[in-house]
């Protein structure tokens, strides 16, 4: 996006007025909280007809973010006609898995002039598509955009301060006038604020690679391993993102911003990531089926290990951290015999452009200290 010295509207002429969220999961709750903060008409359909009347009724969701006090005057329904009525932009905020229909289902209640933005992370198994190429090919002629950077729901439904990237493809002459920019000017409050970006692939493939190296992160952790290994594969991780990123059409300067290493590193960092839980639950010796005690939990990254693994195969992209989780939550590896066929192969440059490998000299060593102690 090309920068403007030209004055812009005030963000009140811009910002939608009447924003639809579909989702009343914590992240979808918690954006409706924002943009009714900020002060719009805000709709919010709900699966649960028990969650949607707490949210209208008591302006809580006790389900998914309890003890936090919500903005007032959410219109959440079970109704999705009626909560998409006269909408003029719309909030997909549902699991990866239901992105397709999901839009198919918005589409012909929506005007064709209504942006339809996701907060969904990941990459279609069979199509190698993005989210927002899902929704591309669901809602053809629409505006898509997505949101995304390091956020915690709980932390933004309690008014924490917030910051994201909203992106989109634009038809706009000026920045401004963009739908992401609309957007922005629609959420942003004292505690939310909001960057635009025309770089739709940059800011997804980060949001679709990053519960990946969480898992990564995690895993290593629950076994016993240090903060200098952890800032390892971050950093290793952010390569790879970049990688992907930059072969997709997207930019490295993306991937540097709040939607790739912002969300890279609270998503490896914390135990409120359910990524980084699993892992590091995993990593403690629980089985897939013992993590969170045996409830039904959305982990994204045990999904995208593979459909982002199969996407750089496909690319020609070889990206050993991505790879590593892959071999354990799709192939069975044990994770300390994965780890130490990471860490055991061939010596490489830093930057890409130094070509070379010199063969790991320790690689018995550190399958014999990783593999076998390690499970």
């Amino acid at each position: 996006m090309q920068g403007t010295n030209q004055a812009q509207p005030p963000a009140e002429e811009l910002a939608y007025r009447r924003i639809c969220v579909v989702g009343g999961g914590a992240w979808g709750t918690a954006l409706a909280s924002v943009a009714r903060h900020a002060g719009r008409d805000v709709s919010l359909w709900c699966r649960s007809a028990e969650v949607a009347e707490a949210i209208r009724d008591r302006a809580e969701n006790p389900r998914y973010l309890k003890g936090i006090k919500l903005a007032s005057g959410i219109k959440a329904t079970t109704d999705m006609a009626q909560a998409l009525h006269e909408a003029e932009a719309v909030l997909l905020i549902t699991p990866s898995h239901s992105i397709r229909e999901m839009t198919r289902a918005i589409a012909p209640l929506t005007s064709p002039h209504c942006p339809i933005f996701t907060g969904a992370k990941g990459i279609e198994a069979d199509s190698g598509l993005l989210m927002t190429g899902i929704m591309a090919e669901e809602a053809p002629g629409r505006v898509i955009g997505a949101i995304s950077g390091p956020t915690f729901a709980v932390e933004t439904a309690a008014d924490q301060p917030t910051a994201v990237t909203i992106a989109c493809t634009s038809r706009a002459t000026q920045p401004g006038s963009m739908a992401a920019a609309r957007l922005a000017a629609a959420l942003t409050t004292y505690s939310f604020r909001p960057y635009i970006s025309d770089d739709l692939t940059g800011v997804e493939i980060g949001g679709a690679m990053k519960n990946v190296i969480a898992i990564a992160c995690g895993m290593l952790h629950g076994a016993g391993y240090g903060e200098n290994l952890r800032a390892a594969l971050i950093t290793r991780g952010l390569s790879e993102i970049k990688e992907l990123a930059v072969t997709m059409g997207g930019s490295r300067e993306t991937v540097t911003g709040l939607s790739g290493i912002g969300d890279l590193m609270l998503t490896c960092s914390s135990p409120k990531s359910r990524n980084f839980s699993y892992g590091t639950q995993r990593g403690q010796g629980l089985s897939d089926a013992e993590v969170f005690e045996g409830r039904p939990v959305v982990v994204e990254g045990r999904t995208n290990a593979v459909t982002v693994t199969d996407l750089a195969r496909k690319k020609g992209l070889h990206m050993p951290v991505c790879e590593m989780v892959r071999s354990i939550v799709a192939d069975g590896a044990p994770i300390g015999e994965a780890f130490a066929n990471y860490w055991s192969a061939p010596i490489e440059g830093e930057p890409r452009a130094l070509d070379f490998k010199i063969a790991h000299p320790a690689t018995s060593a550190a399958h014999s200290r990783f593999g076998g102690s390690k499970t």
